[in-house]
């Protein structure tokens, strides 16, 4: 092959990976993939991966309820390895928070792999670690909390009158609360509270014209500037 050809075929590819690069975007939120791999669990589940060479990892994977609590204190009390790695969909903001707080009270650091996803409360659960890393293709997405996509909260809405407004104070004073929960755990897990400020409480609470993402896949630059990630190797 001659030199010009040569050439020619590798612009050829570039352009092409560059092509491929835009599609995997999704046209709705160009921060993230259309299609996100955050696990299909309804509820989180806990399996250690033997590793040749190194310790093994403890995977957690699917959605985060209060539910799961118990079961990762399990899983942590008879974990000999290191390190925890997340893929979740999400779920209960305070169980993410305190997810968090006995993951750091166990001392073990926290990692999203290559092609694995970590959304909202999984995003604060990740905190929890001593040392924290996101792989170059892993995922940690971030998004404003709300009550208003629980089924239950949407139905009192709909009902208006008395019940309505009573509703709408309760969903105030738990913002409040959950507002204040997060900022407390930035503080001490050392992550900057302007991913807060400048990125999550930016974010739409609720799809809807002119706003049609509602979450925000950080980039591993923006993962360190925020002090989210401490460490940005591949998993080993």
């Amino acid at each position: 092959m001659n030199k010009r050809r040569a050439a020619f075929v590798a612009l050829l590819a570039l352009i092409s990976g560059e092509a491929a690069a835009v599609q995997s975007r999704d046209p709705a939120n160009p921060t993230c993939p259309p299609n996100p791999d955050w696990s299909t669990y309804a509820e989180m589940r806990f399996t250690v991966r033997e590793r040749s060479g190194a310790p093994p990892a403890l995977l957690a994977e699917g959605a985060i309820d209060e539910a799961m609590l118990p079961r990762l204190q399990q899983a942590l009390d008879g974990f000999r390895g290191r390190e925890i790695w997340l893929r979740s969909p999400g779920g209960d903001a305070h169980a993410g928070n305190q997810a968090a707080m006995l993951i750091r009270n166990h001392g073990l650091s926290t990692r999203v792999p290559s092609g694995w996803a970590c959304l909202g409360a999984c995003a604060f659960m990740f905190m929890g670690g001593l040392d924290r890393a996101m792989d170059p293709d892993g995922l940690l997405i971030v998004q404003m909390f709300t009550f208003t996509s629980d089924p239950s909260v949407r139905r009192r809405l709909a009902t208006g009158g008395e019940s309505r407004e009573r509703l709408f104070d309760e969903i105030a004073v738990a913002s409040a609360a959950q507002a204040s929960e997060d900022n407390d755990l930035l503080i001490r897990m050392g992550v900057s509270r302007r991913l807060l400020t400048e990125i999550v409480y930016r974010q739409p609470g609720v799809a809807g014209p002119g706003h049609p993402a509602t979450r925000r896949c950080l980039t591993l630059e923006e993962a360190r500037n925020y002090r989210l990630v401490t460490d940005g190797g591949p998993a080993r």
